[in-house]
């Protein structure tokens, strides 16, 4: 048994290994200086704040505040538990650390290698946190949708830069489902809240994010790595 386990898991870890090098392969320099700019947290800053803008708009000031608990919480989960503990207790080399015998296959993009372990996905688990969380908060299939494709577009952009295997930005998203899905009922429970309907501004995180990209879109002709 043990020896079909581990040969299950090294299956699995060939595939997730062919799935990172098909992705990271697949580079220009237009595309590094595109997914440089997309897997920066701080490009992000206005969707952010887009959507604690229509968290307070859509809210009581009481229920906004224990929403902001619920997000603080949901981080501490999706982004504290899984660099300070997981990643250490797991050990599993990203595949753009020199350790890794795979990294002498890996493009790297402005000798970005990230810290020593990659599992699971800080990135995708926060994104997708966030994602879970908006859409257990307002049950619009437009700006869940939306939110998707850029929680999408941002693991794809660590697969690129070669920091992450698809398997870690999958269980990553996997936490993220985790944590929202807790703190979202932890909020719910305590303040009575049911999921939106009519929902306020909800076209402000598209028009946000749209821009956005457009922005990294037409500077990554310009802006090389």
């Amino acid at each position: 048994m043990e020896t079909l386990a581990l040969g299950i898991l090294q299956d699995i870890s060939h595939i997730d290994t062919q799935m990172l090098l098909a992705i990271n392969r697949m580079h220009t320099p237009y595309w590094d200086s595109f997914m440089w700019l997309v897997t920066d947290k701080y490009m992000w800053i206005p969707l952010y704040i887009s959507l604690i803008y229509v968290i307070f708009k859509n809210h009581s000031l009481k229920s906004f505040l224990w929403c902001a608990v619920a997000i603080g919480l949901m981080i501490l989960i999706t982004d504290n538990l899984n660099s300070q503990w997981l990643r250490p207790a797991i050990g599993r080399l990203r595949p753009s650390n020199l350790d890794n015998p795979v990294s002498a296959m890996v493009h790297v993009v402005n000798n970005y290698r990230g810290g020593p372990y990659g599992f699971p996905s800080s990135h995708s688990s926060n994104t997708w946190g966030i994602v879970f969380f908006i859409a257990y908060l307002f049950r619009k299939y437009w700006l869940n949708s939306f939110l998707a494709v850029w929680a999408i577009m941002v693991c794809y952009s660590r697969s690129y830069l070669g920091v992450h295997y698809p398997g870690d930005l999958l269980v990553g998203m996997l936490l993220g489902l985790f944590g929202a899905t807790l703190t979202y009922y932890l909020f719910a429970y305590i303040t009575k809240e049911k999921p939106r309907e009519e929902l306020l501004y909800g076209y402000l995180p598209v028009i946000v994010v749209s821009i956005t990209f457009l922005s990294i879109v037409v500077t990554s002709f310009f802006f090389r790595i």
